[in-house]
């Protein structure tokens, strides 16, 4: 709020600043002023020490919850964080906090070199290093927050591999999670050693990339206002960028509020499943998308346990994965519910922006700073909910309950 942190030299209204540092902390990248045209540079680093704390500390605490809860939930849990971490008791996470400070600042460190490689050519020196290192954090945290100015996003940048690669590139590490990074190196990238996990983390990520950049052009190459004007090799670039930043960084190279409304439906599926468990991503995760998957294909099969990659799931994390599904539909649908009534705009533009807000995205159909003060704070409370709630519920799913002494006779009810 402090006039120092504004271009202009007054009070940014306690409205604003508290909607931004908000979206800043749950790394979601809705904002409701443009971070490079309202605020100065004091204010553009208090954005950006908010969106490192947001990312770096969330994905943090998910590691301590892992690890710290490890002795409360399955045999099956702990050897999982055993293997993959190499710590099998609470001693090890001071070493594990700083193994994911040096893999942070390696990886945003590259991402920062590769894109001074760009700033350097436009800019003078100084203010190229500090627009890298803004694009490098906000990317590799999923936050989706920018320097562009005018609400345009990357939109500047279509005909920039590089620039486009990069943040795609550091969007999926940040959002495949720590855990995930470990394992693939602890077994050197051998397919069979990984965990049942990790395997679920990278394949149903390459189908959700793969599916989007098909989806995306599709639907959008025939839109003179997104993919249309562009040539083929430039399409393919930008449709398979758009797919990589719905889950879930939320930067666009291309006009959202310009897609058919049913590409905007796909992007609201690929911004709720979201990136991994641990990671800087949001959604519902994509840990439980791949076992729901899984868990569906094995019942079409017959199967009467589900199964994938030859390990069979623990059937209490089935009904878990559901319960989690279930109630963020559930609490997203009262927020869109809500909104519908407090917002005059079209219906799907209300929806795509709780989608985004829900799985800290940052995408927008451009209606953030339109938005009426009571549909601004149901957003914040759906970007606070969407960062904190998946972790938070899967904590209270697992606590162990005491064993009953007795079970209720079995019935079967009609489905279908």
């Amino acid at each position: 709020m402090l006039p120092a942190a504004s271009k202009t030299g007054h009070f940014t209204s306690p409205n604003d600043a508290f909607f931004m540092s908000t979206s800043a902390v749950c790394v979601t990248g809705l904002g409701v002023v443009d971070v490079f045209d309202h605020f100065s540079l004091f204010g553009q680093i208090v954005m950006l020490v908010l969106i490192q704390i947001g990312g770096f500390g969330f994905m943090t605490i998910a590691t301590f919850f892992l690890l710290a809860f490890g002795r409360r939930i399955g045999l099956r849990e702990k050897i999982f964080i055993g293997e993959s971490l190499g710590v099998t008791r609470l001693g090890g996470l001071v070493k594990i906090v700083s193994l994911m400070t040096l893999f942070t600042v390696v990886v945003e460190a590259a991402g920062a070199g590769l894109y001074y490689i760009h700033f350097s050519s436009v800019f003078p020196a100084a203010e190229a290093v500090w627009r890298s290192i803004f694009h490098s954090v906000s990317a590799f945290n999923n936050c989706g927050f920018d320097l562009s100015g005018g609400f345009q996003s990357l939109i500047g940048y279509q005909h920039n591999p590089l620039f486009l690669l990069t943040t795609a590139g550091l969007i999926i590490v940040g959002g495949i999670s720590f855990l995930v990074v470990v394992d693939i190196l602890k077994k050197r990238g051998k397919w069979n050693g990984l965990t049942l996990d990790t395997k679920l983390v990278l394949s149903m990520t390459g189908v959700l990339l793969l599916a989007g950049t098909v989806v995306f052009l599709i639907t959008e190459s025939g839109n003179p206002n997104t993919l249309g004007p562009l040539s083929f090799p430039a399409k393919v670039l930008n449709a398979f960028f758009q797919s990589v930043t719905a889950r879930t960084a939320g930067f666009a190279s291309i006009n959202i509020g310009s897609m058919m409304n049913f590409s905007l439906f796909f992007l609201m599926g690929l911004m709720f499943i979201g990136g991994a468990s641990g990671s800087t991503a949001g959604g519902i995760k994509v840990n439980t998308f791949g076992l729901l998957t899984a868990t569906i294909w094995s019942s079409i099969r017959g199967k009467e346990q589900p199964d994938a990659f030859g390990r069979q799931f623990v059937p209490t994390q089935v009904i878990k994965a559901i319960a989690l599904v279930l109630i963020s539909l559930g609490f997203i649908f009262v927020i869109v519910f809500i909104l519908s009534i407090t917002e005059k705009t079209d219906f799907i533009k209300i929806m795509f922006e709780t989608f985004s807000a829900f799985g800290t995205v940052g995408l927008t159909t451009g209606i953030t700073p339109t938005l009426s003060v009571l549909g601004r704070i149901l957003i914040i409370i759906t970007m606070f909910v969407g960062r904190l709630g998946p972790i938070t519920l899967t904590l209270a799913l697992i606590q162990q309950r005491p064993q009953a002494n007795y079970r209720y006779p079995q019935e079967s009810v009609r489905i279908g």
